[in-house]
């Protein structure tokens, strides 16, 4: 383990930009990887090495779990047909066509109902709220160690939220049982090195960082940079310069702003899940 060197001090300087940024930090490999994080949606065709899949849920299971329930699953998709079609479903992402693998996080409560049942044993407790975000997290716990396995493997990841857009879709395309639902995707492959992508800045973190107590005496300022910091990124990308704070405000304005999702309570409880 190493105190800052100039390798380290340019990870962090690409992760938060011309914004303040930690001081002396110790680091070492997994601190890289981590800080090297990018979302990737340029894929070559190449096929992924023997046992990728296994390493990577292998490194997904090894996440924490709340109580040990074990309420998620995951579906590996390969088949070039229904990955054309999951692309078009989350709005013609084309990378999840062209990636060699997709990933599918399932909130799976419908495997501990099947536990109970040959015992004759009540689950109830599974009707509930607690139940469902208990097996999201556990999921999204369990993806982000696969996606941190990856990356050390150099190869590239991609969440995909776009598959709530159309859950029902989804569920029907990979043979979804009752009281299970896809709480977001993940593509892995090789990223194309002609297409690469860059570390997006994130904010500051007077911004996100309380102490002892949820105090907001910075904030202000730190969004305003933060704000400032990602319109240079977006306008060094030749992307639009919108910046933070109006990409924001119009993900979140109103019903049709959710692509679909404001659907989801309706969809859940078709699906199994009451939610008490």
């Amino acid at each position: 383990m190493a105190l800052e060197d100039p390798e380290y001090s340019a990870a962090l300087q690409e992760r938060y930009a011309a914004q303040p940024r930690p001081g002396k930090i110790c680091w070492n490999d997994t601190i890289t990887t981590l800080l090297s994080h990018r979302s990737v949606r340029a894929y070559l065709p190449h096929a992924l090495p023997d046992a990728t899949i296994e390493r990577l849920v292998a490194a997904a299971q090894s996440a924490s779990s709340s109580s040990n329930l074990n309420l998620w699953s995951v579906i590996a998709v390969t088949d070039p047909g229904i990955r054309a079609e999951l692309a078009r479903l989350a709005g013609d992402q084309r990378h999840i066509a062209e990636a060699p693998l997709i990933l599918l996080w399932v909130a799976d409560l419908a495997r501990a109902h099947k536990i109970g049942e040959p015992e004759g044993a009540p689950t109830d407790a599974l009707d509930y709220l607690d139940s469902f975000l208990t097996a999201s997290i556990d999921a999204g716990l369990a993806a982000q160690n696969a996606v941190i396995a990856a990356e050390s493997l150099r190869l590239g990841t991609v969440y995909i939220g776009a598959l709530r857009n159309k859950p029902e879709e989804v569920a029907a395309l990979v043979d979804l049982p009752h009281q299970t639902l896809i709480v977001f995707g993940l593509v892995v492959g090789w990223p194309d090195p002609a297409r690469s992508a860059s570390i997006k800045p994130r904010p500051a973190q007077a911004a996100i960082l309380h102490r002892d107590r949820y105090t907001n005496d910075a904030e202000a300022a730190a969004v305003a940079d933060y704000d400032a910091t990602l319109k240079d990124f977006q306008q060094g990308q030749g992307l639009p310069a919108s910046g933070w704070i109006t990409s924001l405000l119009a993900r979140l304005a109103n019903a049709a702003s959710l692509n679909g999702r404001d659907r989801l309570r309706n969809v859940l409880a078709a699906r199994g899940f009451p939610l008490r």
